[in-house]
């Protein structure tokens, strides 16, 4: 299985097609796009098989309609943010971006808990992992040593707090507790940014150097 890295939407947020060698794939935060994102998996005969979102900020989600429509494949998300992918001021969309108000339908399954997820050949361990958002989880896939973590945690940074819902304790805890005791080779798939490691973030985020 390999992933790509495709940022798309406003603020080019990093969605990720997870494929294996079937050309079936999961979509990580679809953020925009959906024209482009659509073209590029038909030019490759890729096959989604599902949505799966790390939260529901709007630029994770602005996509999420037009691709789960064409494809007929279901979306999730954790059921803390159920009801922010239909709310502007939940998402943030009505407060970060002047006269553009994203929204979604709701989403097809919830997230409840922490576990594994199996989505036809492809499985997950969901980690919750709150506070840039109260619903943002972590996806982890062993079979790639990836962990696909939407805000949490970025290359020499960590999400914003400043949102509804952030809290900076919150989301330490998180990152200390569930992201850094993935094995250090771990490709951290971040929102934003560069792709890092486990190890890369251990010795040398700033945010996170002499905390524990």
């Amino acid at each position: 299985m390999h992933w790509t890295q495709l940022p798309l939407g406003p603020i080019q947020t990093n969605a990720y097609v997870l494929e294996n060698n079937d050309k079936a794939a999961i979509i990580f935060d679809p953020g925009g796009d959906a024209a482009s994102l659509i073209s590029w998996l038909t030019e490759r005969n890729i096959k989604p098989l599902a949505i799966l979102l790390t939260h529901a900020h709007f630029d994770h989600i602005g996509a999420v309609d037009e691709v789960r429509d064409h494809y007929d494949i279901p979306v999730y998300v954790h059921e803390l943010e159920k009801d922010w992918l239909g709310d502007p001021e939940k998402n943030g969309s009505g407060k970060l971006l002047a006269n553009m108000h994203i929204t979604t339908r709701p989403a097809d399954h919830y997230v409840k808990e922490e576990g594994t997820l199996s989505i036809g050949g492809f499985s997950f361990t969901v980690y919750e992992t709150p506070g840039h958002s109260p619903g943002s989880v972590s996806f982890y896939h062993k079979e790639s040593e990836t962990v696909f973590s939407g805000d949490v945690l970025f290359s020499g940074g960590v999400g914003r707090t400043d949102l509804l819902g952030g809290d900076m304790d919150t989301l330490l805890s998180s990152i200390h507790n569930k992201i850094l005791e993935l094995p250090e080779e771990t490709q951290v798939a971040s929102g934003h940014g560069p792709v890092t490691t486990v190890a890369n973030e251990m010795n040398a985020n700033p945010f996170l150097n002499g905390l524990s």
